[in-house]
């Protein structure tokens, strides 16, 4: 066994994110569905949108015993906040999380068959589910989040929304290299002559 693999430290069973599987045992086919308040980790944040501090779900985890460990699933529905990438107003929503992560018995022929790090481990009869939480908030963040879905930015010339602007707004901003061409067209140009 890897030396990284004997050196773990133990999981807290106390922690809201470490589950107990004693109850599927080593048995393929039972399985455990357990119902819990969890807080969701720290920093899960992109640049324009992150989940609120203090946050906590409703998780329904439904623990399956397989040949070589547990079968984890769980969805949640995850409370974000953050400023529209085309308006730069805040806004509120939810993501959908979905996991479904094995976590392999120590023993088992995945020790010999995977990389350390490609398949979850258990700690004697436990898991920790707060890495593969953390990583399916943040990949369903989106990265260029909307306050809604037709919203349609702000004015380029002045910045205002274009919610707040008559339909008819415009802006007549002249390219300085066109100013030559148009002095011809100006109507004026003839009196000056």
């Amino acid at each position: 066994m890897p030396e990284s693999r004997k050196t773990q430290e133990r999981l807290d069973p106390r922690k809201p994110l470490v589950f107990d599987t004693r109850e599927v045992g080593r048995r393929p086919g039972s399985a455990k569905r357990l119902r819990r308040p969890v807080p969701v980790p720290e920093d899960l944040a992109l640049d324009l949108v992150r989940v609120p501090a203090g946050t906590t779900l409703d998780l329904e985890v439904m623990l399956e015993s397989v040949l070589e460990g547990v079968l984890v699933s769980t969805t949640a529905e995850v409370p974000i906040e953050g400023e529209c990438g085309r308006c730069l107003e805040p806004f509120q929503d939810f993501v959908d999380v979905e996991i479904q992560e094995l976590y392999a018995y120590p023993d088992s022929e995945t020790d010999d068959t995977t990389d350390e790090d490609e398949v979850s481990r258990l700690q004697g009869d436990f898991l920790d589910l707060e890495p593969a939480l953390r990583d399916a908030v943040v990949l369903a963040l989106p990265t260029n989040p909307l306050c809604r879905d037709d919203c349609p930015g702000l004015c380029p010339d002045c910045g205002v929304h274009w919610d707040d602007l008559p339909p008819e707004h415009s802006h007549d901003v002249a390219d300085p290299r066109w100013a030559a061409l148009q002095a011809l067209n100006d109507p004026n140009r003839e009196s000056r002559s």
